[in-house]
């Protein structure tokens, strides 16, 4: 994998940590991050040593806080990659279209470990996650609106994580309000709370680690039969159920789970 300019990357132990690494500008994306998540979300497909991936961001102020307006509001060689709008209203670019692992189809387990605000275009990310450890002081929240802009896209994504009056109230308050992580656990946004940054890390680690220990096949056959599960009706989902335990399900995969049952093995569990 090659080295990146916006972001940080290592393995350890069958786990990726992506580091979204612009601190000076709170993690903001630019059009560079865009195309290395692209690529490393890309590459991570066909990496057989990562069975999951931990995404975080640098420093403890922000996880990200969407686009990077100073960019996108520039001229010359900020506007080299042009976001947003082509010459007619029937082109747009997405900026976020390149920044999710389920849009770019990965289906290896990725937990965002959040660390400060969440905002605005970091709900392209947080929406494609399949859960999010956050610490004690991190807050999300969405200013489009209060600049004049439509909350859209975000919103949408993170319908698949929070209940309807709860991403819309979020919505529509823009700057004025911002949700506590011990509300968005509440809600069920945030799985976890961590006290500091060397916990958020220890307990990603934790849940990463578990998740890698698994047979990589049946782990990535869940994925995709949850995320089915997501937009179909119920009785819809169950009918497609089949298809992702045959798919998810082969005969090494049940040779490492029945070894681990037979040698006793017993799982050092801990309660949540």
């Amino acid at each position: 994998m090659s080295a990146y300019e916006t972001l940080g990357y290592e393995e350890d132990g069958g786990v990726a940590w992506v580091t979204l690494d612009r601190p000076d500008v709170h993690n903001a994306f630019d059009s560079r991050m865009q195309t290395e998540l692209r690529d490393v979300w890309r590459s991570l497909r066909r990496n057989d040593d990562v069975r999951c991936v931990v995404l975080t961001g640098a420093g403890d102020r922000a996880f990200c806080t969407g686009i990077d307006r100073t960019e996108t509001m520039g001229t010359g060689e900020a506007r080299a990659r042009p976001v947003g709008s082509g010459t007619t209203p029937f082109m747009f670019d997405d900026p976020g279209e390149d920044i999710g692992p389920k849009t770019n189809d990965l289906w290896k387990p990725v937990i965002a470990a959040v660390n400060g605000m969440a905002c605005g275009g970091a709900f392209y990310m947080l929406g494609e996650v399949d859960f999010i450890i956050a610490v004690e002081s991190a807050t999300f929240f969405d200013p489009h609106v209060t600049y004049g802009m439509t909350a859209s896209f975000e919103p949408i994504h993170m319908l698949q994580k929070m209940p309807f009056h709860e991403i819309m109230r979020l919505s529509l308050l823009g700057n004025w309000e911002r949700m506590s992580a011990a509300r968005a656990h509440q809600i069920g946004l945030v799985s976890e709370l961590a006290s500091d940054l060397d916990d958020l890390r220890a307990k990603a680690a934790w849940a990463a680690g578990a998740i890698a220990s698994a047979p990589p096949l049946a782990i990535q056959g869940t994925l995709r039969a949850v995320w089915m599960g997501l937009e179909r009706t119920r009785s819809q989902a169950l009918a497609e159920a089949y298809a992702y335990i045959g798919l998810g399900t082969n005969q090494e995969s049940i040779r490492q789970g029945q070894e681990r049952f037979a040698t006793g093995e017993r799982i050092d569990w801990r309660l949540r």
